[in-house]
């Protein structure tokens, strides 16, 4: 126990030395202070997915129907409270819609900040789609790019509720959560045979899902053409990152289309 405690901290203080000082507001916040769990949980994640895939070779796929309905119907409603609570504490902060700084908004900044939480953590309940994947055999949809954005998403979270937890950080997860809203419904009502017919807005969930990061790049570069001072290293990272899924999935609608 002493050992792994003198390699957290050795581990919090090389990040910290890297990333600068973290934002005081989110201290003590569940899974925050520390980057084990964060990480650990990655790489679990990522066993299973090797692990899972070798033990369910020669044995027949799960059907997991009811399990399917009951997590996609929870996503849906956790992205629902998500985008809400998101829209009403930007509008309550009057966050400007181009640039955002981290301080300005006061209490509507913690209250952001609060709700991006909820979308950090998301990310860890959202390896669960990979997991049910491999339980239910699905092996062409375990593709590099769903695996890369998936573990990602998670540690590049975790990076940002502890240095850039509100302000220009809003944006992104208020058009992710309404793309999730669209996509975790028809995951989860496809799964009942009789509603397939009635859900038209599957040929358009990867054409949402492109329109949202060149929305999100076109804001977080409005910040470096206007700065309101906001972090330019974490523009530029984050529409570097954004860029990469673009180019992922462009070749995966090809692919598809």
């Amino acid at each position: 126990m002493e050992h792994l405690k003198a390699f957290d901290h050795e581990v919090n203080e090389f990040v910290d030395y890297m990333f600068g000082a973290r934002d005081p507001r989110v201290r003590g916040w569940l899974m925050l202070d520390s980057y084990l769990p964060t990480f650990s949980l990655t790489v679990a994640y990522l066993l299973f997915i090797w692990l899972g895939t070798t033990f369910m070779r020669n044995r027949p796929a799960l059907s997991l129907r009811g399990l399917l309905i009951v997590y996609n119907l929870g996503v849906t409603m956790l992205s629902f409270y998500m985008l809400i609570e998101l829209i009403l504490a930007t509008w309550e902060g009057g966050y400007n819609l181009q640039c955002q700084n981290l301080t300005s908004a006061g209490e509507a900044d913690i209250r952001v900040a609060k709700v991006l939480w909820w979308y950090y953590f998301s990310k860890v309940i959202e390896f669960a789609d990979t997991m049910f994947f491999v339980l239910r055999k699905k092996n062409s949809q375990i593709t590099f790019l769903h695996v890369y954005h998936h573990a990602t998403m998670f540690n590049i979270w975790w990076c940002v509720m502890n240095w850039i937890p509100c302000g220009q950080s809003f944006f992104g997860p208020t058009l992710n959560s309404f793309i999730h809203v669209l996509m975790y419904s028809y995951y989860g009502l496809s799964v009942i045979p009789s509603m397939r017919k009635y859900l038209w807005w599957k040929k358009y969930l990867t054409q949402a899902q492109l329109i949202q990061f060149l929305l999100t790049i076109t804001h977080t570069l409005s910040a470096v053409v206007k700065p309101c001072g906001f972090p330019f290293g974490c523009l530029i990272f984050q529409s570097s990152y954004m860029a990469t899924l673009v180019i992922l999935f462009v070749n995966f609608y090809v692919q598809v289309s």
